[in-house]
């Protein structure tokens, strides 16, 4: 199931291959820049604030500055660029998905929308497209970034002292671990409460569409009743998922707080033979609270991707089964139409020998009326072909 899911997600990201390849590489500048930021004030602070001097050479603190200021417009100019790029690319895989799925249903036969509620396509055309889009916007656009900034920032703090960096990092694999766990507990919960949004989604769809005959038979309050039960469940469904969020928060705070109090003890201390000047105090501070960001966004998005996997299955089920599409280049072309149409000894069914018509024949003259008789959903309104 995994290997099929994979399959399908590289042939959705093909299409959109070069636009993640140039979200990456601006991802990857931008990280860069954040990284620069805080050497700059660390230089600042030990090579030139710390021993009163204001500049060396040809080097100032201005310039420093300056430096700063046009790593931060950069920034911000990139930062623009991939937010747009990323959402261009979620809209252009919504854009393909939803024809698709719409041509799909535009042409699949009877017995396909026989066994297939018009409530079940409505959701799987608007809401499950959605996760998806959500799945490129938040997850595809941002794993390079995070990725890359988690090494970069690790290899920055070895650099700068590898013994503060090993105490630092020992909470990492902890939390990663604690994580994993919690979001598999989490994960059953999670596929739950997307079934039964589903099954909303489906029920005020077909609510709508039969709105009519809901008024004609005066089912309006038992529909009303059906509708606060899903409603109820899907809330109770959706409560466990909110504790494990909170969860999840909770604990990369405590661990990013306990990263600053650990390496504020050991410079304070001057423990394992760490001695660190201001601006190696302030650097760590702040790659440690810089790599905690990722990890987060990497742990937050574990429920987006396990909801657009769902997502994803659910419309390329639909989209990969074939067979139930119509040719509509078959088929005999009439020639020479006198306008008299005969039936002799016509068998119909749409599945096994659950049987329509049963060895029918009749004849209609030209210019002749005739009137289809039966009860309701017995399919009076479809057009046969007949060779």
């Amino acid at each position: 199931m995994k290997n099929q899911t994979m399959k399908r997600i590289i042939k959705m990201l093909k299409p959109q291959y070069k636009s993640i390849i140039i979200i990456s590489i601006l991802a990857i500048i931008i990280n860069v820049g954040e990284i620069i930021k805080p050497y700059l004030i660390k230089i600042a602070i030990d090579d030139y604030i710390s021993v009163g001097l204001w500049e060396k050479g040809i080097m100032s603190i201005g310039i420093i500055g300056a430096i700063y200021i046009v790593i931060v417009i950069i920034g911000e100019i990139l930062n623009f660029i991939t937010t747009t790029a990323t959402s261009m690319m979620g809209e252009n895989v919504v854009y393909s998905l939803r024809n698709k799925l719409y041509k799909y249903i535009q042409y699949a036969n009877i017995p396909f929308h026989d066994k297939t509620p018009s409530g079940t396509l409505f959701v799987r055309i608007t809401s499950d497209v959605e996760d998806i889009t959500t799945f490129f916007k938040d997850v595809v656009s941002t794993f390079v970034k995070d990725i890359v900034m988690i090494i970069a920032l690790a290899v920055m703090m070895v650099t700068l002292n590898y013994k503060l960096a090993g105490i630092c990092m020992l909470m990492v694999p902890i939390l990663v671990i604690m994580s994993t766990v919690i979001t598999k507990i989490s994960k059953k919960v999670r596929e739950y409460s997307k079934k039964v949004k589903t099954k909303l989604n489906i029920f005020l769809a077909e609510s709508i569409y039969g709105v009519k005959l809901i008024k004609i038979f005066n089912r309006q309050y038992e529909k009303e009743k059906e509708c606060k039960e899903l409603s109820v469940k899907f809330w109770k469904s959706r409560m466990p998922t909110g504790y494990v969020e909170a969860v999840l928060v909770a604990l990369l705070f405590i661990f990013e707080n306990l990263g600053v109090s650990i390496i504020m003890w050991v410079a304070v201390n001057k423990l394992f033979g760490i001695s660190l000047d201001v601006g190696v105090i302030y650097i760590f501070v702040t790659y440690v609270k810089q790599i905690f960001a990722p990890i987060n966004r990497i742990i937050e998005n574990f429920e987006t991707i396990q909801e657009a996997m769902v997502s994803i299955n659910k419309i390329y089920d639909i989209l990969e089964h074939k067979e139930y599409l119509e040719d509509f280049e078959e088929g005999i072309e009439l020639q020479d139409i006198k306008g008299k149409i005969e039936f002799k000894n016509v068998w119909f069914a749409y599945e096994g020998e659950n049987w329509i018509l049963r060895d029918i024949s009749f004849t209609i003259e030209p210019g002749q009326s005739i009137a289809l008789v039966g009860r309701t959903g017995s399919r009076k309104n479809y057009n046969y072909k007949f060779n």
